[in-house]
C-alpha cells in the first residue's frame, strides 16, 4: 500500500503551486500528523500556520511551512476523493434506484455509497447507518457540516423495514449527539406510498422540527420507481390526487412551524407541484433554496432567472437573420422550457424554439426527470427531425466532469447520431438564455 496521499491536480496560482507542489507528488504529513482521509486533511489545513511534509517525484521530501488566512484553500486535489475507499451502503432500501438499475450498465452504476465524507464534500445524503462511532466523534470533533441525512422516517421499527437494516433505527440517535455538538444538519424523506407517508409522514416532521434550529431544513421527495423492479417490495406510484394531499398536509406543517418557528422548515420537491398541477411558489417561499439539489425550488429558481435574462435582452432588429434551434428535456421539465422558449421568442421573434419532450422508455415511463434520461432515448426520439442549427440539452444528464450519460453514451455520440451540434447548458437560466441567443 502506497504511504501517503498522491496528488492528482494542483490549482494554478494556489498556495500550493506557488510551493512548487506538483500533480504526482505525495502528501505524507500535516502538522507533524499522518493524515487518514479527507476530514482530516481539512481539519489540518484549516489553520494560518500549516506544515507539510512533501515527496517528490524522486523521492525527495520537502517540509513546507506555510502561514496562511485561517480556513484558505491549499489548491490540492488528490486521486482518492476522500483520500480513502468509498464505504458502500449497509442497506437495502424499499425504494433505492440502484436495485432499480437494468443489467449490463457500467460497474460504477451499482455501487451505492453512503460515505459520511461525501455528505460533507459533495452535499450527498446519508442514513448514519454506516457511520462508525471514530467518524462521528471525528465530525463533531472537526465542526464538519452541514451533515445531510436520508431520514425516511422518524418511526425506529418502520425506519429498520424500510432501510431492510435492523440498525437503522437506533441510527437515528445520533442526530441528538450531532444536535447537542451544534452542528447544522439537513434532512430527507424519500415519500413512499402506504410506508411512511400521512400520520407517519406528520410524525416525522413533528419529531425532525424539535432538531431547530441546527436542522436547518427537512425536504420531502417522492419516490423513483423505474420498470426493473422484478422481485423488489411492491410500491405504488404518486397519482395528482396523492400530490395533492400531500402538498396540503405539508402546507399546513409550513404554516405551524413558520408561526412557531419562524421558518416553514419542511419542503416539498417541485415534482409535488408539478404532479398536482398547482403553481411554483414564488422565491421568498424557499428560504434561500437549502435544498436546491434535491429538486426543492429548481424551477423557480430557473424561471426567475432566466426571466431576468430575458429582460436583458436587447430587441431583435429588422434584419436579424432568422434562426432555428432546439431544446430536449425530460417531460416533467418540458412545459417550463416551452415557457421559457415563449418569453425569448415575445423578444427576439426571429429564434424559431422547439422544445422536444423525451420520453424516458429506459428506465420507464414513469420516470420523467431530465437527469435520467439516456443517449439511446434522446437519439431515437429525435432522429430525422429537422433540429436546427443546434441541440440545448442540460448538463444533470452528463455524468460529473464528463461527457457520458447513463447508458455510456456519449455527446459525440449523440452529435454523430443525430448530425448536429450539441450544446450542454448548466442549469440555471442565464446560463441558458445565453446559450439560445448565441449564434
Amino acid at each position: 500500500m502506497e504511504k501517503g496521499h498522491r496528488i492528482a491536480y494542483v490549482e494554478p496560482g494556489s498556495i500550493g503551486d506557488e510551493l512548487e507542489i506538483e500533480a504526482g507528488d505525495l502528501l505524507l504529513e500535516i502538522n507533524g500528523k499522518a493524515v487518514a482521509d479527507v476530514f482530516d486533511y481539512h481539519y489540518l489545513t484549516n489553520e494560518e500556520y500549516v506544515t507539510l511534509v512533501i515527496e517528490k517525484a524522486g523521492g525527495e521530501e520537502w517540509e513546507l511551512e506555510i502561514e496562511k488566512e485561517y480556513e484558505e484553500d491549499l489548491g490540492l486535489s488528490f486521486e482518492q476523493g476522500l483520500m480513502d475507499d468509498y464505504r458502500s451502503c449497509s442497506n437495502k432500501c424499499i425504494f433505492c434506484f440502484i436495485d432499480q438499475m437494468p443489467p449490463g450498465m457500467r460497474d460504477t452504476l451499482y455501487f451505492k455509497d453512503d460515505d459520511a465524507r461525501l455528505s460533507f464534500l459533495q452535499g450527498n445524503y446519508i442514513t448514519l447507518t454506516n457511520m462508525k462511532e471514530e467518524d462521528l466523534e471525528r465530525i463533531i470533533l472537526y465542526k464538519l457540516a452541514p451533515v445531510n441525512i436520508s431520514i425516511q422516517t422518524m418511526n425506529p421499527k418502520l425506519r429498520c423495514e424500510m432501510l431492510h437494516n435492523h440498525f437503522a433505527g437506533d441510527a437515528l440517535k445520533k442526530l441528538k449527539r450531532l444536535y447537542d455538538a451544534g452542528l447544522e444538519m439537513n434532512s430527507q424523506i424519500v415519500l413512499c406510498k402506504g410506508y411512511n407517508d400521512g400520520e407517519e409522514l406528520d410524525r416525522s416532521i413533528k419529531e425532525l422540527s424539535g432538531y431547530l434550529p441546527y436542522m436547518k431544513s427537512l425536504s420531502v421527495v417522492p419516490v423513483g420507481l423505474s420498470k426493473y423492479r422484478e422481485g423488489l417490495t411492491l410500491l405504488e406510484k404518486f397519482t395528482k390526487e396523492d400530490a395533492l394531499t400531500v402538498l396540503e398536509q405539508l402546507h399546513h406543517w409550513q404554516e405551524k412551524l413558520l408561526k412557531e418557528q419562524g421558518t416553514r422548515f419542511v419542503f416539498a420537491s417541485d415534482e409535488w407541484y408539478l404532479k398536482a398541477g398547482l403553481p411554483i411558489p414564488e422565491e421568498d417561499y424557499y428560504e434561500g433554496y437549502g435544498q436546491l439539489e434535491n429538486g426543492v425550488g429548481m424551477v423557480r429558481s430557473l424561471i426567475d432567472e432566466a426571466k431576468e435574462a430575458v429582460r436583458e435582452l436587447a430587441f431583435s432588429t429588422p434584419d436579424s437573420p432568422k434562426r432555428h434551434i432546439s431544446m430536449a428535456t425530460g417531460v416533467l421539465a418540458a412545459p417550463i422550457l416551452k415557457e421559457i422558449a415563449t418569453a425569448v421568442q415575445e423578444k427576439r421573434p426571429e429564434i424559431d424554439i422547439e422544445v422536444h419532450t423525451i420520453v424516458n422508455y429506459f428506465f420507464g415511463t414513469d420516470i420523467t426527470v431530465a437527469g435520467l434520461l439516456t443517449g439511446q432515448d434522446i437519439i431515437a426520439q429525435l432522429k430525422g427531425k429537422d433540429l436546427g442549427e443546434y441541440l440545448i440539452l442540460p448538463d444533470v444528464l452528463l455524468r460529473s466532469g464528463e461527457e457520458v450519460l447513463l447508458d455510456d453514451i456519449t455527446v459525440t455520440d449523440m452529435e454523430k447520431a443525430l448530425q448536429i451540434e450539441i450544446r450542454i447548458v448548466k442549469s440555471d437560466g442565464k446560463s441558458l438564455i445565453d446559450t439560445i441567443v448565441k449564434e
